[in-house]
């Protein structure tokens, strides 16, 4: 892994500590070598509703449960999401301009208030700072997968071959994880289970829902399906690095990018609903060979794995070398 070229770097992740936004800034974080602090913060009202359009103070804006904002100040700020927007900018102020500001997600200021801006290209927006993305950024590496597949191994061991992934998302803002379609669902699954000798590997998510969750344990049972029940340890890396296939709903981009990085053939579980960025990330999957609709049917087929993170990451290191020699500042 590439270190980050400075003597002793300290890099914050910030954000309102929502998991998917977390989890991209510390994808980044990690894929540039840094060791991160993780930073979540709550703003008070009227910050909380006006960000980043009203001007912050530390003193004022942060909230009791917030995470103090305090020197020594990073110098390379990873933030995701409105909340972390304003902040974001006064801690560079306030370290005098030497901290490295990247953004992921649209920041609603203009792109060149920041360092970096990373957004997927199915958002469709551009800037002078714009670093774009076919996916999210995750922390899926090939190590994380291997570790976590060697702890899972034997909990899994009984499940016949070829093993499947089945990555549960749910209803959100754009998409609806109905009863109906989890039914459908869970019968194609039943049927791959009991027809074609498959494994399955399930985890669902809080998204999901008790009733669907119970639609799906009861076509599954007595059948070769194994279902997280939320205790102990998430074996989300695990699955993924066990599965030969992986199957994911198509509500969360993330997901769909983590078993992307697999190189394994991912089939898209459609949902009802959605919005015209949601069909162009899908449509671009299935362009570029990566996914295929999930049909109820296994087939094979490679790819070159998605690694948006690796190649984000060494374009941020290299344009803080840039940054660094611009401000006179010591790598």
């Amino acid at each position: 892994m590439t270190a980050v070229p400075m003597a002793a770097p300290v890099c914050w992740v910030m954000s309102d500590g929502k998991a998917g936004m977390e989890n991209q800034c510390l994808g980044l974080a990690e894929a540039v070598g840094a060791h991160p602090i993780i930073k979540r913060i709550a703003l008070k009202t009227p910050w909380r509703q006006t960000t980043p359009y009203l001007p912050i103070s530390l003193r004022l804006a942060l909230a009791p449960e917030s995470d103090p904002l305090t020197p020594p100040w990073p110098d390379l700020l990873i933030t995701s999401g409105r909340q972390a927007v304003g902040l974001s900018l006064l801690i560079r102020r306030l370290n005098g301009g030497r901290t490295f500001c990247v953004h992921i997600q649209n920041p609603g200021v203009p792109f060149s208030r920041f360092d970096a801006v990373i957004l997927p290209k199915h958002d469709e927006k551009c800037g002078p700072t714009l670093i774009t993305t076919r996916g999210a950024l995750h922390r899926v590496t090939p190590e994380r997968l291997a570790d976590a597949a060697a702890r899972f191994a034997p909990a899994v061991a009984h499940l016949p071959r070829p093993r499947v992934a089945v990555l549960i998302g749910g209803s959100n803002g754009v998409y609806h994880l109905t009863p109906t379609v989890m039914g459908d669902v869970a019968e194609k699954l039943s049927d791959l289970a009991r027809h074609e000798g498959v494994g399955l590997m399930v985890t669902p998510s809080r998204r999901t829902g008790a009733d669907n969750e119970a639609i799906l344990r009861a076509r599954l049972a007595g059948l070769p399906a194994t279902v997280w029940d939320g205790t102990g340890e998430n074996p989300y890396f695990g699955f993924l690095g066990l599965a030969d296939a992986v199957v994911v709903t198509c509500d969360s981009v993330s997901m769909v990018s983590e078993a992307a990085s697999t190189g394994k053939p991912v089939y898209i579980i459609e949902l009802e609903g959605g919005s015209p960025k949601f069909r162009r990330f899908h449509e671009m999957m299935y362009a570029d060979g990566i996914a295929r609709p999930f049909t109820g049917v296994l087939e094979s087929w490679s790819y070159t794995p998605l690694d948006d993170t690796a190649r984000v990451a060494a374009e941020v290191l290299r344009r803080m070398a840039v940054w660094r020699h611009r401000h006179g500042i010591p790598g």
